[in-house]
């Protein structure tokens, strides 16, 4: 399987988000060849500021795997990952984080802090930037444009 076949699954997710008005950002967790785990951000539905993709997939992960070290394993997430889940992932051990669109204005894994590969913490993850940016990007700038059509935050 190809980065680009997992990250597809993640868009699914994302397509999930959109469709229950949530921002559409989904990633899946891959250990070998093996979905392990599958979410979409689900703040709005459960009034839950942690509740990004990345932390219920982590959190699904840890559950299939009945471990909370999520060693080897394979994060594909559609926005590079904030701060928080960034945390979550370097605390969890996931290996490698592929993701799709950047975040300028969030994103703590190239665009505003590198803290996956910050040798200063107890672990690191390898990080594969850009695949499916396009439609990965596409999917929230169609998003937020139409919110602020609606003249919502």
């Amino acid at each position: 399987m190809t980065h680009e076949h997992y990250m597809r699954m993640a868009l699914a997710q994302a397509q999930e988000a959109l469709a229950a008005d949530e921002v559409p950002v989904g990633a899946v967790i891959v250990l070998g060849e093996r979905v392990i785990a599958a979410a979409h951000n689900q703040r709005e539905q459960l009034a839950d500021p942690t509740a990004h993709a990345e932390m219920i997939a982590i959190t699904q992960a840890a559950q299939a795997l009945e471990d909370w070290r999520l060693d080897g394993c394979t994060l594909y997430v559609t926005l590079e990952p904030c701060i928080m889940c960034s945390g979550a992932i370097l605390q969890s051990r996931i290996g490698t984080v592929v993701y799709g669109a950047t975040d300028s204005k969030g994103g703590a894994v190239q665009s505003l802090y590198h803290l996956l590969g910050d040798a200063r913490l107890n672990h690191r993850a390898q990080v594969v930037p850009g695949i499916l940016a396009q439609p990965c990007g596409e999917i929230l700038t169609d998003f937020f444009r139409a919110q602020r059509r609606l003249g919502k935050k």
